[in-house]
């Protein structure tokens, strides 16, 4: 998903051994749809050539106040960028940067642009323990300058301790979380992921829900400008950017958690896959296998959390109908029964648009009658068409319209 698309970054690079991390957070921004160019100072040129992240970025980098097309670089790329990202930033940059001084192409463009900063720091353990250093970093955040960073490790002096630069995936995530800040008020819940009923201290009660369709909701909503919350079963897949992550493991934990957020919010998107019953008694210790013996568990009904929630006034609720047949009839009944303002139902019969599937095919059924048919395509994508039927749908006042 191209999360970041039309965004526009520069990326500073200064003379760090780190600098070579560098080329990977280069290729995460641009993986992610956003416009790169890079700067680099003199001394990051020692460690990283600049051909490379002209390669990596699509553009030539710069390095030189004054460029041979005429502009004034410092100018012309302070005004350009959406946001501006140093990483790694030494311990000499970040001093610079604090102080306002303004001697090299970097530190120009930090100097005149008024777009956020984003800084990762990276040196010498004791460089970051130094006085000074701790001084500058806090005069750079009390400027709302965002900082992420530094990690504790090993470090290629020899040494260990705290400066290390975060991974690139870390300054990415924090970047784009400030790329995606919401754009209007209107606050989504989303739940994703199945949950697990324990019938003793290690086994349990679940489903082969990936997470990944709610995942995938939740991250199209954060781009199309919503406040979101999700709630979040056990799942093994990336967490979206920019999005509010609350993690339940038990029916009863998601109900208390999609209540609570789901009182403050124009939107909720029920894709979770509930367990529909719990074990009655919770065994102490591990359950032993007896020779011979069926083992009989005895089951009481979970709550019926989109349900609940969709008797909530002035909230667009939206649930899911996972089904293996009769998908449409099921569905359309499951939006009546439920008091449901849209409900999308799919087959997860199949292999191929089923759990733990990477692709999906729905239909999308309105309580007004209306439904839109979705042929298979990547969960990602479909995501997206869901939540452009729900904008439609949900006036800027959070109140509900026609498409």
């Amino acid at each position: 998903m191209d999360i970041l698309k039309d965004k526009k970054v520069l990326l500073g690079v200064t003379g760090g051994i780190a600098a070579y991390k560098a080329c990977e957070l280069a290729r995460l921004f641009r993986k992610a749809g956003a416009q790169v160019r890079a700067v680099m100072t003199p001394a990051a040129c020692e460690f990283v050539t600049p051909l490379t992240l002209s390669a990596l970025t699509g553009h030539e980098t710069a390095l030189e106040m004054f460029g041979s097309s005429g502009n004034i670089d410092h100018i012309e790329l302070a005004r350009w960028a959406d946001l501006l990202v140093i990483a790694p930033a030494t311990a000499n940059t970040l001093a610079k940067i604090a102080h306002g001084i303004a001697d090299n192409l970097l530190t120009s463009i930090a100097l005149a642009t008024t777009s956020p900063k984003l800084v990762a720091p990276a040196m010498n353990c004791a460089m970051y323990a130094n006085q000074a250093t701790g001084e500058n970093l806090r005069i750079l955040e009390a400027r709302g300058v965002h900082i992420v960073g530094p990690d504790t490790g090993y470090q290629a002096c020899g040494e260990t301790g705290a400066g290390r630069m975060s991974e690139p995936d870390a300054i990415f995530r924090r970047a784009a979380e400030i790329l995606l800040v919401p754009q209007q008020s209107h606050r989504m819940v989303v739940t994703a992921g199945p949950t697990e009923e324990m019938i003793d201290p290690v086994r349990c009660i679940t489903n082969l829900s990936s997470g990944r369709m709610g995942y995938a909701l939740a991250q199209a909503a954060a781009i199309m400008g919503w406040k979101v919350t999700l709630i979040s079963g056990p799942v093994a897949i990336p967490e979206p950017v920019a999005v509010e992550v609350v993690r339940v493991r038990t029916a009863a934990e998601m109900m208390d958690a999609a209540w609570s957020a789901a009182k403050s919010a124009e939107c909720f998107i029920g894709c979770a896959a509930v367990s529909d019953y719990r074990p009655q008694t919770v065994a102490p210790q591990k359950i032993k296998k007896s020779s011979g013996e069926n083992l009989k568990l005895v089951l009481t009904e979970n709550p019926d959390i989109v349900r609940t929630v969709a008797a909530l006034d002035d909230l667009f609720t939206v649930g899911f109908a996972a089904e293996t047949d009769n998908v449409l009839a099921y569905a359309r009944e499951k939006l009546k029964s439920k008091g449901l303002d849209m409900i999308v139902a799919n087959d997860v019969s199949g292999s191929e648009t089923g759990f733990n599937s990477t692709d999906n095919a729905a239909t999308v059924i309105v309580a007004d009658g209306s439904e839109v048919a979705f042929d298979r395509m990547s969960k990602e994508l479909l995501a997206q068409e869901i939540i452009s039927i729900i904008n439609g749908r949900i006036g800027a006042s959070g109140s509900e319209e026609g498409i």
